[in-house]
């Protein structure tokens, strides 16, 4: 997998000529880095995602890999989703075979690749997602997070340079949320940019490099911290500030809390309290 600048600049796009979900929304991908699209629902995150990946041709705007504008013809399109791939936020849309191995199998497949070649995808992209006990499973007996986990190794399978997941931990208990975000580090570290769409402000801070927020057809992008600290772009995207940052700043004013960013998860919260209340860190 080789990183791929994908950038989308003043997208107007929806689903009725009209009556646009985005208006003049820009984003870029950051290769290698992860990145949370945050929003209420309706606000347009999947719209996002869908123009990103090609599934969407916006009204307006443009979307971009490397400097060149994405065409919605047929064979360009194939080209595209060779390096960006997108995830839908319920499995069942993306599982249809038989197996767990048919199903990631079926993206290779189409890409005209011998049988071992597809073979050695699919494994690969079992074991990053840490479902290759699964492989000989029909599709219809996974749980819930399994038939996620194996969504998204379908579009590994495709070793994709972009991978777009809409609401991947949407649905989860806290045990299949921890097995996702540990799936999802294992990709970035082989070199795949994760994307994730979420209006779970608390995930995005703990685990993004850089989040983007989508409130009243336009996007936002930046440090976590500097915007899901921003009240006024919160309240505009009906969103809360993370507690982390509440908890954070309540304990400086205090004194429990040294300079410096505040801590964004509850392991960092803690480790930087003081040994002894009443005394700074």
């Amino acid at each position: 997998m080789s990183h791929r600048d994908l950038t989308a600049t003043g997208l107007v796009a929806g689903y009725e000529r009209g009556r646009p979900v985005l208006d003049g929304a820009s984003l870029r991908v950051p290769a290698g880095r992860r990145l949370a699209v945050l929003g209420a629902n309706g606000s347009g995150k999947t719209t996002l995602l869908r123009c990103l990946s090609g599934a969407l041709e916006p009204f307006g705007g443009e979307v971009t890999v490397d400097g060149v504008g994405l065409a919605h013809s047929r064979r360009a399109l194939r080209a595209h989703r060779q390096e960006v791939q997108l995830v839908l936020q319920d499995p069942d849309d993306q599982l249809f075979s038989a197996s767990v191995a048919q199903d990631v199998s079926f993206g290779p497949l189409n890409l005209g690749l011998d049988e071992a070649a597809v073979r050695a995808r699919v494994a690969e992209a079992l074991e990053l997602l840490a479902v290759g006990h699964l492989a000989g499973r029909p599709t219809h007996r996974l749980s819930y997070g399994e038939r996620k986990r194996v969504a998204i190794a379908g579009a590994v399978a495709m070793r994709p340079c972009v991978l777009l997941l809409d609401e991947p931990t949407a649905g989860l208990d806290p045990s299949a949320v921890a097995d996702t975000l540990a799936a999802l580090a294992r990709l970035q570290a082989a070199d795949s940019t994760v994307v994730m769409s979420t209006h779970d402000v608390d995930l995005a801070l703990a685990w993004a490099d850089e989040v983007a927020v989508v409130a009243g057809g336009t996007v936002v992008q930046g440090e976590p911290a500097a915007l899901l600290a921003d009240d006024a772009l919160l309240r505009a995207a009906r969103l809360a500030r993370p507690w982390a940052l509440e908890v954070g700043a309540r304990l400086r004013a205090l004194g429990l809390l040294g300079d410096g960013p505040l801590p964004r998860d509850a392991a960092r919260l803690l480790a930087a309290l003081p040994d002894r209340p009443g005394v700074p860190t």
